[in-house]
């Protein structure tokens, strides 16, 4: 008997997910009726891919919300109530393709409504140029909680990882005395005690340095700010933030489309960096890895990330000769097809093969990979390449 209620109990539930999905249309099959909860949740799905006579040419939800602000507030409001925030951030993206949200972004009622998260700082800074003044500062204050919310994710695990790569990068196997670090050549050589003597005999010296430790690693992040790379844009803008507050790293920042802007001197507040680029347009990767290469004065200490999914609107052969030129002047180069947390990304195979063949990694990366790649890259090993999923 009890068996039988939580059959009974079970098909209900599926019947109501079927509900939920289907949107109630005549034809779904289910015969369910919503109430309460359930019928207010069916609202507000229903209002962004509509049904009944709303639907499309083909059959499928279209668009149901209209475009008044006060409407559009009232329904994110809603989202918030009934759904977990994973949800409500693709339900807010879909709004923007479907019932140009983006427009009604420009109110300052309504970016405080909406959930923060990466696709939206994108969707904002596309819109910066269109915004108005008195939506500035409230749009402002959206980007610098969500850069927030990501540095205290990043920053601590990055500056823990790149100082140790740093450390063993600037160790020396064959010592001078005087450079001989005892504390870490004991702990090396521990297993060497002998007992009778109450010694260590070191088999292997770990030496400071002197020189390696005088000299910061470059780090140049050159990242594409074509509108498909938009969440790439900003945590690339984390990133730099978090590598520029490094003494032991000098880091610098270029973004390009067409153009190359250098927002190096912006590093210390990754909200201004984001403000200052502009996305969408073209692509010329070959003069943006032209204004990187001329500014590298010590190829061997230097690491060049170019964050780009390789749709080269430059010129393709030049671009090849200028990265295989600076592997061959010793500059450690990886290309990321995306900086995110999206799924594989679109990018130019043809591109990637060609570099992969210069012996330059091309794969996406999380953000929480990036402190593993950009440590292996520090320290001329190879890199923790994701496997394609």
């Amino acid at each position: 008997m009890t068996t039988g209620r939580m059959d009974a109990g079970a098909a209900r539930e599926r019947l109501r997910r079927w509900r939920l999905v289907l949107g109630g249309d005549p034809a779904d099959g289910t015969g369910h009726a919503l109430s309460g909860r359930d019928a207010a949740m069916d609202g507000t799905l229903t209002a962004l891919y509509g049904q009944g006579e709303r639907q499309g040419a083909r059959g499928e939800r279209a668009a149901g919300l209209g475009a008044s602000a006060p409407s559009v507030a009232r329904w994110l409001g809603d989202i918030r109530t009934y759904f977990p925030s994973s949800v409500v951030q693709v339900m807010q993206r879909d709004a923007v393709d479907r019932l140009g949200l983006a427009t009604l972004l420009l109110e300052p009622e309504m970016l405080e409504a909406v959930e923060a998260d990466v696709h939206l700082v994108g969707t904002l800074l596309s819109l910066n140029k269109a915004m108005p003044e008195r939506t500035r500062e409230t749009a402002r204050a959206v980007v610098r909680k969500v850069v927030e919310d990501l540095e205290k994710r990043l920053a601590g695990r990055t500056r823990a990882t790149l100082t140790g790569a740093l450390d063993r990068s600037a160790r020396v196997s064959r010592p001078r005395h005087h450079d001989i670090d005892w504390n870490r050549t004991v702990a090396a050589n521990l297993r060497h005690y002998l007992p009778a003597h109450r010694t260590v005999v070191p088999e292997r010296l770990i030496g400071y340095g002197r020189a390696s430790r005088s000299v910061r690693k470059e780090v140049v992040l050159c990242v594409d700010q074509s509108g498909s790379m938009a969440a790439s844009v900003v945590y690339a803008s984390v990133f730099g933030a978090v590598l520029a507050s490094m003494r032991s790293i000098a880091t610098r920042l270029i973004v390009f489309d067409t153009a190359v802007a250098d927002l190096t001197d912006r590093l210390d507040d990754p909200v201004d960096v984001l403000f200052g680029t502009r996305l969408g347009g073209g692509t010329d990767i070959n003069r943006a890895l032209a204004h990187c290469q001329e500014r590298i004065t010590r190829p061997a200490e230097t690491v060049v990330v170019l964050i780009s999914d390789l749709y080269e609107g430059g010129v393709r052969d030049e671009m090849l000769k200028r990265v295989a030129s600076m592997k061959a002047a010793g500059v450690a180069f990886v290309a990321l097809l995306a900086l995110s947390d999206e799924g594989t990304p679109a990018y130019d195979r043809e591109h990637a093969a060609a570099l992969a063949a210069l012996d330059v990694p091309a794969f996406a990366c999380t953000p929480d990979l990036f402190p593993e790649v950009m440590a292996a890259a520090i320290e001329k090993r190879p890199l923790p390449i994701p496997e394609a999923g």
